[in-house]
C-alpha cells in the first residue's frame, strides 16, 4: 500500500517526516530527512516500528531526542494512524539544537545565579564589611562578564530615599558615563529612567536613531537594558552596550531579565551583609549592657562595702578604687555603644594614653579628618595627634574637597554628611596627581546612595563602620597609609 500522490504535502509541515507501516517498509520520507546522516534515519524508523508494535489501543506518542552531530539535537514525536484500514507509524523530526542551546544557556544561568547568591555562613563570619562587599562584587561582574559575555555594562540602584538611579557596579564604561545623573522617570532619563520607570526591557538596536539612548560606552552602536526586580519592586536596572549593531535580541533580552532577577538578589544580599555590622551593634550593645549590669552593680557594691570595713589599709584601697575605675569604665562603655554610631569606643583605655611606636607610619603623617559630628571628628583628631599625626578637620564634604590642594596622606570622612557625601570627597582625590588614601565612616550601614560599594571598586583603602574602636581605627590607619607610601616609592 502506498500513500496518496499528494502525500508529499507532508514536507509542508516544515520538519522531516518518516511513514512507516506493520510490515516495517517506509510508506513516506520527507525530503527534509535527507539532511540528517542516515544512523538518523534508521533510528526514527526503528522507533516506528516500536510504536507498531504496541497495543493497537494505544494511541500514546513517544518524544525522544538524537544527536545528529556535535553541535545538532533533535526531537522526535512518534505517533500512532490509520491509513486504509492499515497501522502506521508517524514521525516527526524537529531541529531542536537552537532549543538545547538556549535550555543550556538558561541551565547556565540558574547555575551561575545560585552561585551568585550562595553565601557561606562561616566564610562571611569570618570576614569584615569591606570583605563582604568585594566577594559580592566580583561575583557579580565575574557572571555578568563571563557568562553572559556581556563587557560593558553597569548596574544601578534606585535610591530607596527618592528614585535617583546611582551607579553601584560597572566593567568597561568609562567614567564619565556613571557620572550621568538619572532617575526612575521615563522622560528625558534614557533607557535605564524609562526601565527604572516602567520595569520593561529595552532593546536599542541602533542607538544613533533611538532618542532615548544618552551616550556612554565610546562607539556604542546598541545597548540592552533590563530592570532589576526584588518582590516585585524594581530595585534598579542593569544596562548592557555593545559597538556593535543590532548586537541584542530576544534571546539575549529573556537571558538578561532571568540573571537580572539573580543580580537584584545579590544586590540585597550585600546591602544587608553590609549593613549587618552597623545595625546590630545598638541592639547587642543593649543586650550585653543588660546582661552585665546586675553583676557590675554586684562587684562595685563589694568593693564599696570592702573600702569601709577596711580603714586604712591604703595597698588595700588603692586595688579597690582601681576595681571600682574599671567597672565605671566598663559601664560608660556599654553607654557609648548603646548611643549608636556618633561615638568613637575606646577612647577611655589604655589604648590612647599608649606612647606611639618609634617608627609609627602614623607619626607626621599628613590626616585629613571629615564629619559633620563634632564629637567624631574631635576624638579622632585627637587620637591620631596623640600618635603624632599632622591632622586638619572639616566639617562639610565641600569645605574638605576645597582643602584637597593642601596634599594628605589619609583621608577619613563620613559618608552622610549636610552637602556632599563621602563618595564626592573620594571621587574628588582620584583627580589628583598623587591620591591620599581614603578611609571613609558610616553609621548607617549600607549607605542609600551605595557609596560604599562604587568607592570599594575605584580604590578605597577601607571602611569603619560606627561606633569602632580605637585600636581599629588606627589599624586601618596604618595599613592604609603604608599601603600608600608604598605605592607611589
Amino acid at each position: 500500500m502506498d500513500l496518496p500522490s499528494d502525500a508529499s504535502l507532508l514536507d509542508a509541515v516544515g520538519e522531516g517526516v518518516l511513514v512507516v507501516n506493520v510490515n516495517e517498509h517506509e510508506l513516506y520520507a520527507g525530503e527534509r530527512l535527507a539532511r540528517w546522516p542516515a544512523a538518523v534515519r534508521e533510528q526514527v524508523r526503528r522507533v516506528c516500528i516500536d510504536v507498531l508494535r504496541h497495543d493497537a489501543a494505544d494511541r500514546s506518542s513517544r518524544r525522544f531526542q538524537l544527536a545528529a552531530g556535535e553541535d545538532h539535537h533533535l526531537e522526535v514525536v512518534v505517533g500512532r494512524s490509520t491509513h486504509d484500514r492499515e497501522q502506521v507509524a508517524v514521525a516527526v523530526i524537529f531541529d531542536a539544537s537552537e532549543h538545547r542551546r538556549l535550555q543550556r544557556k538558561i541551565d547556565a544561568i540558574d547555575k551561575a545565579g545560585a552561585e551568585l547568591v550562595r553565601i557561606e555562613s562561616q566564610a562571611v563570619d569570618a570576614m569584615t564589611p569591606a570583605e563582604r562587599l568585594k566577594v559580592v562584587e566580583e561575583r557579580v561582574i565575574r557572571a555578568t562578564r563571563d557568562l553572559m559575555s556581556f563587557d560593558h555594562f553597569c548596574i544601578r540602584l534606585v535610591d530607596p530615599n527618592g528614585s535617583k538611579l546611582e551607579p553601584v557596579l560597572s566593567d568597561g564604561l568609562p567614567p564619565e558615563a556613571l557620572d550621568v545623573e538619572l532617575v526612575a522617570d521615563d522622560e528625558a532619563n534614557g533607557i535605564s529612567g524609562y526601565v527604572a520607570r516602567t520595569g520593561r526591557s529595552y532593546i536599542c538596536h541602533d542607538v544613533g536613531r533611538d532618542s532615548r539612548y544618552i551616550p556612554g560606552l565610546d562607539g556604542a552602536q546598541s545597548s540592552l537594558t533590563v530592570p532589576l526586580t526584588l518582590d516585585d519592586t524594581i530595585v534598579g536596572v542593569l544596562n548592557v552596550e555593545s559597538r556593535s549593531l543590532g548586537a541584542f535580541d530576544e534571546d539575549d533580552r529573556q537571558f538578561a531579565e532571568i540573571f537580572g532577577r539573580y543580580v537584584a538578589i545579590a544586590m540585597s544580599i550585600l546591602r544587608l551583609l553590609v549593613s549587618e555590622r552597623a545595625a546590630t551593634n545598638k541592639k547587642v550593645a543593649d543586650n550585653v549592657a543588660g546582661e552585665v549590669a546586675g553583676p557590675l552593680n554586684d562587684i562595685a557594691l563589694d568593693a564599696q562595702s570592702l573600702l569601709d570595713d577596711f580603714v586604712g589599709e591604703e595597698k588595700l584601697h588603692d586595688r579597690l578604687r582601681a576595681i571600682l575605675q574599671n567597672v565605671e569604665q566598663i559601664r560608660e562603655g556599654m553607654r557609648d555603644a548603646s548611643k549608636g554610631p556618633n561615638v568613637l569606643l575606646g577612647t577611655r583605655s589604655r589604648e590612647v594614653s599608649i606612647e606611639p611606636e618609634v617608627h609609627d607610619a602614623i607619626s607626621g603623617a599628613r590626616v585629613l579628618v571629615v564629619d559633620d559630628e563634632e564629637s567624631i571628628r574631635e576624638t579622632v583628631a585627637a587620637v591620631l595627634k596623640k600618635h603624632r599625626a599632622v591632622v586638619t578637620t572639616c566639617r562639610t564634604g565641600r569645605e574638605a574637597i576645597n582643602t584637597l590642594q593642601a596634599g594628605f596622606d589619609l583621608i577619613l570622612s563620613d559618608i552622610r554628611m549636610p552637602d556632599l557625601s563621602g563618595y564626592d570627597v573620594f571621587a574628588a582625590t582620584r583627580t589628583l596627581a598623587q591620591p591620599p588614601a581614603v578611609i571613609l565612616m558610616t553609621g548607617f550601614g549600607y549607605d542609600p546612595n551605595h557609596c560604599i560599594v562604587r568607592a570599594s571598586q575605584e580604590g578605597l583603602s577601607a571602611i569603619l563602620f560606627k561606633p569602632f574602636r580605637v585600636d581599629q581605627m588606627l589599624q586601618e590607619v596604618r595599613r592604609a597609609i603604608g599601603a600608600s607610601q608604598a605605592a607611589s616609592s
